[in-house]
Parts: C-alpha cells; structure tokens; sequence
C-alpha cells in the first residue's frame, strides 16, 4: 500500500514539475499575461484537468515560479555573508555569485525580470513579498557586523533593500550580456562591485538622522 502512495505522490510531483517547466520554456518569449492553460499543458504533455490537479490558474503557477526562482540565491547569498573576511572580499564573492546564478538560472532571472513590472497582479505582489523577506535576511546578516553597531533596525533595513535592488538590477543586466556580449558581462560586473564599495564607503560614514 505505501508502495502504491509513494508512486502516486512521485508521478504527482513529476506532473507538477512538467507544468513548471513547460510554464518557463513559454514564458521566455511571452509575459504571463498573454499565457493560456491550454498553451502550457500541451507544451506539458498533459491535459487541462491535470493542471488544475495542481494549480487553481495561470497566476499561482507563476506564483510559484517566482518562489522557485528566488530559492536558490537566497542560498547562496546568505552564505556569502556568513563568511568571513572584509568588505571587498564579500563584495567581490557577492558579485560572483550573482554572475554564476544568472548564467546557471537563465529562465528564471528572465521570468522574474519580466514578471516584476507585469501584468498579473498576483505574481507582481509575490515578487514584492520574496524581495522583502531577502531584504529581511540580509539585514539580520548585516546587524551581525560590527560596522553595523549602533545602527536602527530601520536603516539596517534601508541599507539590505539597497543592496537586494542593487543586485535584481545587476542580474537583469547580466541576463542580457551573457547573450550577446562577454566584455560588456564583465564591464557591468565591474561596475556592480564598484558601486558596491561605493555603498560599503558610504555605510561606514553613515550617522543616522
């Protein structure tokens, strides 16, 4: 019988991942908005009834694309801050890995790109709410340094939503470099570690209002 259970709950998640899948190969030429189901579960392999097994519509499966997307760089970003070392040490690692997410998660740096300005209200709000917890994450990182002492929670917060703008952008620019341009990737990663040690300057002189 668990035999029976496991295999269902196995070809359940297999059927889950087709639709996400098939809902990213889609959406690298179009915006969720102008995405049918019908669309995504023909690209899928799967019938309409199968997608709503999963999802209720089009807008939670980009929900969940938006939290798959962001995942793994929550990962790696907050162990790049555990690390020790100096500012341009973390800097340079924080830029590296930005550069090796947008180069191994394509797709999805693409989606988000295209996603946080879009027209599925829904998916712009999920988008919203993963950036705000990142932010919130990098701020507790940033209140365990010692640069950090005598900051407020609120500018600690100001400063973590600077750098998680700061690397959204970065990463959108990446995205299209590493298509087209290998010298024009390393200029904007040039640039990105510059105006993070431009910010890194500015937090060690900051006294707050």
């Amino acid at each position: 019988m668990s035999h029976t259970v496991g295999a269902r709950q196995a070809q359940k998640q297999q059927s889950r991942r087709a639709l996400l899948d098939a809902g990213l190969r889609l959406l690298a030429d179009q915006n969720l908005a102008s995405l049918g189901v019908r669309e995504v579960t023909r690209e899928a392999g799967l019938s309409p009834a199968a997608f709503y097994r999963h999802f209720p519509d089009l807008a939670a499966l980009g929900v969940a694309l938006v939290e798959e997307s962001l995942a793994s760089l929550h990962v790696m970003i907050r162990s790049v801050l555990a690390e020790a070392g100096g500012a341009e040490e973390l800097i340079d690692r924080a830029v590296d890995v930005i550069e090796r997410h947008v180069r191994e998660h394509r797709a999805h740096v693409r989606f988000l790109a295209r996603e946080r300005h879009g027209g599925v209200r829904r998916v712009r709000e999920a988008i919203d709410a993963e950036l705000g917890r990142f932010a919130a994450e990098v701020g507790e990182a940033l209140a365990l340094q010692p640069v950090s002492r005598g900051w407020s929670e609120q500018d600690l917060r100001m400063l973590a939503e600077l750098y998680v703008d700061h690397m959204v952008s970065t990463a959108s620019a990446l995205l299209e470099a590493q298509e087209s341009d290998p010298a024009r990737e390393r200029r904007i990663a040039a640039t990105a570690r510059l105006q993070l040690r431009l910010i890194s300057l500015g937090r060690r002189h900051w006294q707050a209002s």
